[in-house]
């Protein structure tokens, strides 16, 4: 995915009200940009760090960028929660995602489950249609050695309802894939924040015991474009044990 238009740079000021940003701009000029990511962004809002924005198309927007890139140490990191879907989409239209290869149409926000979306719906003939939930990774909160990628950054009631929504899949007969995304580029591995959100890890291990798949993909990042990259290795025990040490 190419960034339609340059991106602007400058440095944060802060992060508020969960969709705000105030950044200033290399030419001095403070402004309010749109974060288009409700989560904690824990690891992710350090004040003073190098940030990109995107400057929207529409003239009559309220906001007129949007934040897109912050660099934390030596990384660069993908915030906005709105390209993950497209991302994975691209990818695998493009069959760089060996496991979801051989489908001949891919959906986007097809309704199912409990008044839920599925990011994607991928459908072929001969085979059962793969439901796939795509979930953005931001958080890494070791910056030291062999340090994971972690998911989820805060506690995620609607996240874990996706992952029982997938298990139901499993039982009618589907193939469902859980996606995560790490959109940073010092990555080493993946896992789940279970002391974070316990009842997300404990719902994850029972759809995974249903059957739903667990796949996780890095990225590489430039101001210029996101790519979808290679797999990364998932440590599929939930890193839960840190309260009870």
């Amino acid at each position: 995915m190419k960034f339609p238009d340059p991106l602007l740079h400058g440095r944060l000021i802060k992060r508020y009200k969960r969709f705000l940003a105030d950044v200033e701009l290399d030419n001095g000029e403070t402004v309010t940009a749109h974060c288009a990511n409700s989560g904690s962004m824990l690891s992710v809002n350090e004040p003073g760090a190098d940030v990109w924005l995107s400057p929207a198309r529409n003239p009559n927007r309220k906001l007129r960028y949007t934040w897109e890139l912050i660099r934390i140490g030596d990384a660069l990191v993908g915030i906005n929660t709105g390209h993950p879907n497209a991302l994975v989409a691209e990818a695998v239209a493009e069959g760089k995602i060996d496991e979801l290869t051989g489908y001949a149409s891919i959906r986007r926000e097809v309704k199912y489950g409990r008044n839920s979306r599925i990011d994607l719906l991928l459908e072929g003939e001969g085979r059962p249609p793969c439901y796939v939930e795509v979930k953005n990774v931001t958080m890494r909160r070791d910056l030291l050695g062999e340090a994971p990628a972690e998911f989820p950054d805060s506690v995620t009631a609607r996240g874990a309802k996706h992952l029982d929504e997938l298990a139901q899949m499993v039982k009618e007969g589907c193939r469902a894939v859980m996606f995560y995304l790490v959109q940073r580029t010092d990555w080493t591995g993946f896992a789940l924040a279970g002391d974070i959100d316990p009842t997300y890890a404990e719902r994850f291990e029972a759809a995974r015991e249903a059957g739903v798949e667990a796949l996780c993909y890095g990225t590489r990042i430039s101001p210029e474009e996101i790519l979808v990259d290679r797999p990364i290795p998932l440590e599929i025990a939930p890193r839960i044990g840190d309260k009870d040490s």
